[in-house]
């Protein structure tokens, strides 16, 4: 007995699933204007349940293939793998990337210059069909190098750093300035932050808010480090050695990874968190709230961020008008918990 082939599922059957027309799909995958998240959602949500791509032939002919997007970091590995934002960022741009049936092509470098010749190795080779630019710094050469080869490309950074690249970016300055006022709030006039890479621009953008909201202070402190746990630590110890009336009440950090070190050298010094120091961290990851005391946090939507680049993207790719220009996302917001309190007396 023969069996009944199974029927071949297509882009009509896709619509049908998520109760829209045949061209709503089309522009979902395109990634043209005109459909609202939740419709495009709805749409790539049908399109997995049923097991339904469009064809390379189809998207070849519509100019739209992108089977590969580039993203070059320049990062010590090992720090990178244990950066809670870079997981949580790659995975956003990861559940779009699967909406396309398309890969990411991950690449960490020692240098910019290092970085800048791998793009154009990719570009020239059509190894990409785009790529994603990040940590930006003061005079960056990759707006020239995107410009020059016709690149497709978003920029991962404030409009101020990315030379009028396409961008997507979180206002850092507003999130600085109200932690800051946050810990003052609480009657803190000691504060220090622990911050990241002093080149990198975002790193820049920080420093100068922190010096502005922390001008009236009777003590302001900041330590650039790498953003690993060791540098988070070995500057949480130099700050916190000092005699009591010397020392910080507070401590603000550029990521998740350098607060949970500091809250150990709290802990390694006999100090209570928060009755002798208060610790803020960044991002806010699942590492905020596995530790004792819970870690307050300026909460930012990491993977939604990732998410939002690669479909960003995704439009410059495809000539969406809508993509030009600058995207910024909503600025990370302030979380309390355990480990932020008023100063002792």
């Amino acid at each position: 007995m023969t069996a009944t082939p199974t029927p071949r599922v297509t882009i009509k059957d896709v619509a049908a699933r998520a109760g829209v027309s045949k061209g709503a799909v089309s522009l979902a995958f395109n990634h043209k204007p005109g459909l609202s998240e939740a419709t495009r959602d709805r749409i790539f949500l049908a399109a997995r349940e049923l097991g339904w791509s469009p064809s390379l032939t189809a998207r070849t002919l519509a100019g739209s293939r992108v089977d590969v997007v580039g993203l070059a970091v320049c990062r010590p590995a090992r720090v990178l793998g244990l950066e809670p934002w870079y997981m949580e960022f790659v995975s956003g741009v990861e559940s779009v990337l699967a909406a396309y049936s398309s890969s990411l092509l991950l690449r960490l470098v020692r240098n910019m210059d290092e970085e800048v010749g791998v793009q154009e190795a990719w570009w020239r080779g059509r190894q990409i069909g785009g790529s994603i630019l990040v940590d930006f710094r003061a005079d960056d050469p990759r707006a020239a190098m995107t410009e020059r080869l016709g690149m497709p490309v978003v920029a991962v950074g404030h409009p101020s750093l990315t030379g009028g690249l396409t961008s997507v970016w979180t206002d850092d300055a507003t999130a600085v300035t109200e932690a800051v006022r946050y810990l003052a709030a609480l009657g803190h006039r000691r504060i220090a932050r622990v911050g990241g890479a002093a080149d990198l621009g975002h790193t820049a953008i920080r420093t100068a808010a922190f010096d502005e909201a922390a001008g009236a202070l009777a003590g302001a402190w900041q330590v650039a480090t790498d953003f690993s746990g060791d540098a988070g630590a070995r500057a949480t110890r130099s700050l916190l050695t000092a005699a009591p009336a010397d020392r910080p009440t507070a401590i603000v950090y550029d990521n998740d990874i350098m607060a949970v070190a500091g809250l150990s050298v709290a802990a390694e010094m006999g100090l209570r968190v928060p009755e002798d120091v208060s610790l803020l961290a960044w991002d806010d990851s699942q590492l905020c709230r596995l530790t004792h005391p819970t870690l307050s946090a300026m909460s930012h939507d990491v993977h939604g961020f990732g998410a939002e680049v690669a479909r960003t993207l995704f439009s410059v790719i495809t000539g969406g008008a809508e993509a030009a220009g600058s995207h910024p996302v909503p600025t990370p917001v302030l979380t309390p918990r355990g480990s932020t309190a008023p100063p002792k007396v």
